[in-house]
C-alpha cells in the first residue's frame, strides 16, 4: 500500500474554541498529503475528534482510472475504496492532541469486502471510526462506504506511524 498521512501540529482546543466538525477538499488538503489523482475525499460532513469522521467522495467518469477499469464498463477500483477510506482515517489520526509530526502509512487491512460496484455518478459516503491507538504509533480504525444507503465496502484498516 502506498497510503502516507503527514501528521502536523495542531494548536490544542481552548474551551472558546468551538470544534471543527466539517471540512472543504482544501482544509483536507492542509491536513492530508495527497493530491490529484490520488486525493480521494472531497469533503468531511462530520468529525468527532478522536473518535471518528465521516467524509464524502464524487465519484466522477473524468477520474483517470475509469480509462482501463474498465473500458465500456467503468467500475472504480476497491484498492482506491479502501485508500478513500484510509484518507477519511486520516483527517481523525492527523488530528489527535497526542500525535505529532511524521506520516501515518498503511500497516494493514483486515475483513475487506466488497459489497456493490461504485460507479460514476456515485458518491461514497465512508464512516471511519478509531478503535485504539498504542503507543502514539500504531492506530486501527473500522471503514464502512456506502452509496444510496447500501453498503458498497467495509473493513479494518491499520496505520503506523513512521518518521
Amino acid at each position: 500500500m502506498s497510503t502516507l498521512i503527514e501528521t502536523h501540529t495542531v494548536p490544542a482546543e481552548t474551551p472558546e474554541t468551538p470544534i471543527k466538525t466539517t471540512f472543504t477538499v482544501e482544509e483536507i488538503h492542509q491536513l492530508l498529503p495527497h493530491r490529484y489523482p490520488f486525493a480521494l475525499v472531497d469533503r468531511i460532513i462530520d468529525y468527532v475528534p478522536g473518535k471518528m469522521a465521516i467524509g464524502i467522495k464524487n465519484v466522477s467518469f473524468n477520474e483517470p482510472q475509469f480509462q482501463g477499469h474498465f473500458p465500456g464498463r467503468p467500475i472504480m477500483p476497491g484498492v482506491l475504496i479502501v485508500e478513500a477510506m484510509a484518507q477519511v482515517g486520516g483527517v481523525v489520526l492527523t488530528q489527535m492532541a497526542d500525535v505529532s509530526g511524521g506520516l501515518f502509512m498503511f500497516a494493514g487491512i483486515d475483513g475487506v469486502r466488497f459489497r456493490r460496484p461504485v460507479v460514476p455518478g456515485d458518491q461514497l459516503v465512508m464512516t471511519v471510526e478509531l478503535l485504539s491507538v498504542k503507543a502514539r504509533r500504531f492506530g486501527k480504525m473500522r471503514g464502512r462506504a456506502e452509496v444510496d444507503g447500501q453498503l458498497a465496502c467495509e473493513g479494518d484498516l491499520m496505520f503506523a506511524l513512521v518518521d
